[in-house]
């Protein structure tokens, strides 16, 4: 017997695609019972808005055969059986290793990875002609044990204020969890290590002024009840889930790009699969001009060297990157001082 399937038509901007849907009636989040097809249309109906903040990237699929309640895997370089309206990009990773990713570049791209059972996307903050040189400065706050999304909104006010101060435009999203995500457009000038070293600079600045709110410690245990300002975010091959992607939550939320005017009365577990497409048909799509007049990182490299010169060096990376220049070690604090005390 033949399988359930149905074809969705997908708009784009060389004419329709067909796209086939194959277990449609398949339940991605159980709680609120989406289908692999309900997701398939919500990409479909954003489909304008999701192509303008992550096509023309390379992109990480996070995919689910199983639902969001089952495993889950990364797919860097694009699946099998492509059609041929799909491409992608060869990028660097840090190892030095290189690898095709996949780009998107129309909404029928996005719609087909969801037919690979693709939740999440994530997207580099390069782009596919450049990935090598960054044109978004991404800031990730992360509120940790003991605080909560309200703990967020004035952090990130007098983030804006920060970078205001050295000439960028910040945009704000909804990570689609409990935290936010703030973009600055900037000019691809610069390699991801001087777009690390820019956030940094802008996260100690963002530490000295609200120290009781506002954490750089990389080590869980010396955070305390503060908003992480996660900078290793910025480095090459680290993303975090793209504007307009579902989350694999389970209601089903969505990363929504919000106005600076509504962040203090937003609650963002409105914002999901079921409700975003109306969000956006009503309100319109708030990042639509991010690129219009990107920034340079150069004040913030100033603040970089400024630390450096004070006595305040470079911060721990990813456990999977290789040992860096003027890095510190990897050992968690305590551990390094129960090695001492020996």
């Amino acid at each position: 017997m033949a399988s359930e399937a149905t074809t969705l038509t997908v708009p784009g901007p060389d004419g329709d695609r067909e796209v086939r849907i194959s277990s449609p009636s398949r339940v991605l989040w159980t709680e609120p019972g989406i289908t692999k097809l309900d997701l398939a249309e919500y990409l479909v109906a954003v489909g304008d808005a999701f192509v303008r903040a992550n096509g023309d990237r390379p992109i990480s699929l996070q995919r689910f055969p199983g639902g969001v309640d089952g495993e889950d895997f990364f797919s860097k370089n694009p699946p099998k059986g492509a059609p041929d309206y799909v491409r992608d990009v060869t990028v660097t990773y840090p190892s030095g290793r290189k690898h095709p990713q996949l780009v998107v570049d129309e909404p029928a791209v996005a719609v087909w990875a969801a037919q690979m059972n693709t939740v999440v996307f994530h997207p580099w903050a390069s782009r596919a002609e450049d990935p090598d040189h960054p044109d978004q400065l991404r800031i990730d706050l992360d509120p940790q044990p003991g605080t909560e999304f309200r703990d967020t909104v004035p952090v990130a006010h007098e983030l804006r204020k920060v970078l205001a101060e050295v000439g960028l435009t910040a945009w704000i999203k909804t990570s689609g969890n409990r935290g936010l995500h703030v973009f600055a457009p900037v000019r691809p000038e610069h390699e991801f290590l001087d777009v690390r070293h820019a956030v940094i600079a802008a996260a100690r600045e963002l530490e000295r002024r609200m120290p009781d709110e506002v954490t750089t410690a990389w080590w869980k245990e010396e955070r305390g009840q503060r908003v992480f300002v996660d900078f290793n975010q910025a480095n090459r091959d680290r993303t975090m889930a793209g504007a307009y992607s579902p989350r694999a939550l389970p209601h089903a939320s969505v990363s929504t790009p919000i106005t600076w005017e509504e962040l203090g009365s937003v609650d963002p577990r409105t914002f999901t699969v079921r409700s975003v497409p109306e969000r956006l048909r009503a309100r319109g799509d708030a990042w639509e001009a991010m690129h219009a007049e990107p920034g340079d990182v150069g004040p913030l490299l100033e603040w970089w060297d400024r630390d450096l010169g004070n006595g305040l060096g470079e911060l721990p990376f990813p456990p999977d990157f290789p040992k860096m220049p003027g890095e510190p070690p990897r050992v968690q604090p305590s551990r390094a001082k129960k090695a001492e005390d020996r």
